[in-house]
C-alpha cells in the first residue's frame, strides 16, 4: 500500500480572511431574500421606536449559512467558491480529503462558537497563534487549511 498523501503547506492566514469575507458576502447575498423582512423589525418609523429582531429569520440565515459551509467543504474537495478562488482547500490533518462527517462538525462548532458572542472571535483569532494555523473549529474536526 502507498503511503499516506503529504500536508500540503498551509494557507496564510491573510488569504484565509479575504476568504472568510467573501464567503460571508455570498451567504448574505444567498440569505437576503428570505430574510429581507427581518429589516423592517430593527427600526419601526411610524412609531419612533426599536422592536425585537425576529429569531426566525436569524435561523434561516444561520442554516443556510451552515448548509453553504457544509455542502461546500465536504462536497467540493474542502473548498467553499471563496477558498477555490484564494487557492485554498480543507482537509483533514493527515492531508487526507475532508470528510462530510468532518465538514460537518467544523461547521457546527463554528456555529455554537459564533452564537456565543465572544467566543466567535476567539475561535477565528485562534489562527493568529496556533502553529498549524487551526482555528478551534478546525482544531475540533481534526482538519487544516492548506494550500490547493
Amino acid at each position: 500500500m502507498g503511503s499516506p498523501p503529504s500536508t500540503p503547506p498551509l494557507a496564510g492566514r491573510w488569504r484565509r480572511l479575504f476568504a472568510g469575507i467573501l464567503d460571508a458576502i455570498i451567504v448574505s447575498l444567498v440569505a437576503t431574500p428570505f430574510t429581507w423582512t427581518s429589516w423592517q423589525y430593527v427600526w419601526d418609523a411610524d412609531r419612533g421606536i426599536w422592536e425585537r429582531y425576529p429569531i426566525e429569520h436569524t435561523f434561516v440565515a444561520a442554516v443556510l449559512a451552515f448548509l453553504y459551509f457544509w455542502l461546500f467543504h465536504a462536497y467540493w474537495h474542502g473548498q467553499t467558491p471563496s477558498k477555490k478562488l484564494f487557492h485554498m482547500r480543507v482537509v483533514q490533518v493527515s492531508g487526507r480529503p475532508i470528510t462530510v462527517g468532518q465538514a460537518a462538525i467544523r461547521q457546527l462548532v463554528f456555529a455554537v462558537l459564533a452564537a456565543l458572542c465572544c467566543l466567535g472571535i476567539v475561535d477565528l483569532a485562534w489562527i493568529l497563534f496556533d502553529p498549524r494555523k487551526q482555528a478551534l473549529h478546525d482544531k475540533a474536526a481534526g482538519t487544516l487549511v492548506v494550500d490547493a
